[in-house]
C-alpha cells in the first residue's frame, strides 16, 4: 500500500457562493453548465436535497466552521465576527495532525478590515490566503487576497481561475501529508459595486435568452438582466472543479481525497424580496451538493433531506476524528451507507437581516413563520411569529402558490407548527408564540401569492 493510500483521507471543500441547485444538469438544467459536478454526483454521492440552515453569507459560513446554528455561535447576521472561543473544523483537523488551509472568501472577521484578517480571527487555519469581504477588495479580473502575514497578494487571471491555481499550488506543497483545504469562492455571487454577475469574457453571450427556471419565468425579478452572466460564472466554476480534480489525479492522491462541492445559499434574483436571498424559498435555500472519495464513491443519490450543518460532523466522521459535542448537525455516513437508516424528517432554517424568520422543509412541505415586530438586523430571535408561508412542494416545487391562509390546510399547518417549535427548541431557542396568518396577509393578484406589509424591513442594510 502506498503512503497516499495508508494515511488519513485528504479533504477538499469546494464552496461556491449563491448557487441555485437547478444550475446543475443532474437537477434538470439543460445548458450543460456542470458536467464535472454531474459526473461527481453520479460516480460519488449526490446529496439531492441539501438545504442551507441560513440563507446569507456570513451566518452560513459560521455554521460551516462551527457546526452550530447561527443563533448558537452568535454570528446570526453579516458583520458579527466568529467568536474565537468556539471549536472550529480547522482546530479539529489540526488536533488530528492535518495540514489545514483556507483560500478565498471568509466573511467571519471584523468588518473593520475588508481584506486582511487577524490571525486570531482565522478559525485556526494554518495556511491562509483569503479576504474577509472578497467582493469588496477584488474584482473579476483583479483577484486580491491576503496571506498569513496580512500582505496583499494579487493573483493573475479570472478570479475563479486565480483561486483555483492557488489551491492547486497549495495541494502540491502538502501532497505527502494529510490535509484539509477549504476553498471558498465568491462566484456566482454578484459583484457588489456593479450589482452584476460578470462572467469570464465570452461566457455571458453563450447563455443569453436561454433556459429560465419556472419561478423566474413567473416572477421575473432581475433574472432577464442577470441570468446569462450568472450561468457563465457557474460554467467557469465547474471547469475549475474539473481542473482541481485533474490536479489531484496527476499527483496520485485522488483516490485518497474526499472532495465536497456545495454552496452557502441560492439566488432568487429579486423575486422574493428586493435582493437575492434571505427568504425561505427553494431559490434561496436549496443548493447543489455532492461528495466523492473514500467512503463516498458509488453511493448514488441520497434522497433524505440534508442540512449544511450536517457536513462538518460528516467530514470529521469520514476522517475518523471525534465530533465535538457542541456540533448540532449529524454525520450523514449512516444514510450514505444504508438508505434505510434512521434520519431526520425535516430540516430547520433560520433567516435574518431581511426579517427574523424560521422555517422547516420536509419532503413535501415548506412552512415559514416571520416575526412582524422584530428587526432582522438587530434581533437574532423573537417572542412572537406569524405564520407566513406554506407550500406543497409535491405539486408546486417552485413555490408559486402560498397556501398558508387556506382553511383546508390548517391541519397541515398545525402539524408543521408543532414540528417547527420542536426544532427551534432542539436548536437552543426558547419557545415563541406563533400566530395564525389571516390578519397579516394580503393577496397579490399579479403573482398569485400572499405578501406581507412588514417584509422586508432592512433592505438598505443588506449586501
Amino acid at each position: 500500500m502506498s503512503q497516499s493510500q495508508s494515511k488519513r483521507p485528504n479533504i477538499v471543500f469546494f464552496f461556491t457562493d449563491q448557487q441555485r441547485w437547478d444550475t446543475t444538469g443532474i437537477h434538470g438544467n439543460p445548458l450543460d453548465l456542470t458536467p464535472n459536478f454531474d459526473r461527481m454526483a453520479h460516480s460519488g454521492t449526490h446529496l439531492a436535497h441539501t438545504i442551507t440552515p441560513q440563507p446569507v453569507c456570513g451566518p452560513c459560513r459560521a455554521v460551516m466552521q462551527t457546526g452550530m446554528y447561527a443563533t448558537q455561535n452568535g454570528s446570526y447576521r453579516n458583520g458579527i465576527p466568529l467568536d474565537p472561543s468556539h471549536t472550529t473544523l480547522a482546530q479539529c483537523f489540526n488536533d488530528a495532525g492535518y495540514e489545514t488551509a483556507y483560500i478565498g472568501k471568509w466573511h467571519l472577521a471584523s468588518v473593520a478590515s475588508h481584506g486582511a484578517v487577524a490571525e486570531a480571527e482565522r478559525g485556526g487555519y494554518k495556511y491562509w490566503l483569503a479576504a474577509n469581504l472578497l467582493e469588496f477588495v477584488s474584482d473579476t479580473y483583479d483577484a486580491r487576497l491576503y496571506d498569513g502575514d496580512g500582505k496583499e497578494q494579487r493573483l493573475p487571471g479570472y478570479r475563479v481561475d486565480a483561486m483555483t491555481d492557488a489551491a492547486i499550488r497549495y495541494i502540491d506543497s502538502v501532497k505527502d501529508k494529510s490535509f484539509f483545504l477549504f476553498l471558498s469562492f465568491l462566484e456566482p455571487h454578484h459583484q457588489n459595486h456593479l450589482d452584476a454577475y460578470p462572467a469570464p469574457d465570452g461566457y455571458e453571450e453563450r447563455y443569453r435568452a436561454r433556459w429560465t427556471p419556472p419561478d423566474l419565468t413567473a416572477l421575473g425579478g432581475s433574472s432577464q438582466m442577470h441570468l446569462a452572466g450568472y450561468y457563465g460564472m457557474v460554467k467557469r466554476l465547474d471547469e475549475a472543479l474539473g481542473r482541481l480534480i485533474d490536479a489531484l489525479k496527476s499527483l496520485d492522491i485522488l483516490e485518497n481525497t474526499i472532495v465536497v462541492f456545495t454552496s452557502d445559499h441560492g439566488n432568487h434574483f429579486k423575486t422574493r424580496n428586493a435582493e437575492y436571498k434571505r427568504s425561505c424559498h427553494e431559490s434561496s435555500v436549496h443548493i447543489p451538493a455532492a461528495i466523492q472519495g473514500p467512503g463516498f464513491n458509488g453511493r448514488g443519490r441520497v434522497q433524505q433531506l440534508v442540512s449544511l450543518i450536517d457536513l462538518p460532523p460528516t467530514l470529521l466522521d469520514a476522517a475518523g476524528i471525534d465530533i465535538p459535542e457542541q456540533m448540532q448537525g449529524h454525520s450523514i455516513l449512516p444514510i450514505v451507507h444504508n438508505p434505510d437508516a434512521d434520519w431526520q424528517e425535516e430540516v430547520f432554517i433560520q433567516i435574518s437581516e431581511s426579517q427574523v424568520a424560521r422555517a422547516i422543509r420536509t419532503d413535501r412541505w415548506k412552512y415559514c413563520v416571520v416575526a412582524p415586530d422584530a428587526d432582522g438586523w438587530e434581533d437574532s430571535k423573537a417572542d412572537v411569529y406569524v405564520e407566513s408561508f406554506l407550500y406543497d412542494l409535491s405539486v408546486d416545487p417552485y413555490e408559486l402558490h402560498n397556501l398558508i391562509s387556506y382553511e383546508s390546510h390548517s391541519p397541515i399547518a398545525a402539524d408543521l407548527r408543532a414540528r417547527l417549535l420542536r426544532r427551534m427548541q432542539a436548536a437552543g431557542e426558547s419557545l415563541p408564540e406563533i400566530k395564525p396568518s389571516a390578519e397579516y396577509t394580503q393577496y397579490n393578484q399579479l403573482t398569485g401569492t400572499f405578501d406581507f406589509p412588514y417584509f422586508p424591513k432592512n433592505i438598505k442594510k443588506l449586501r
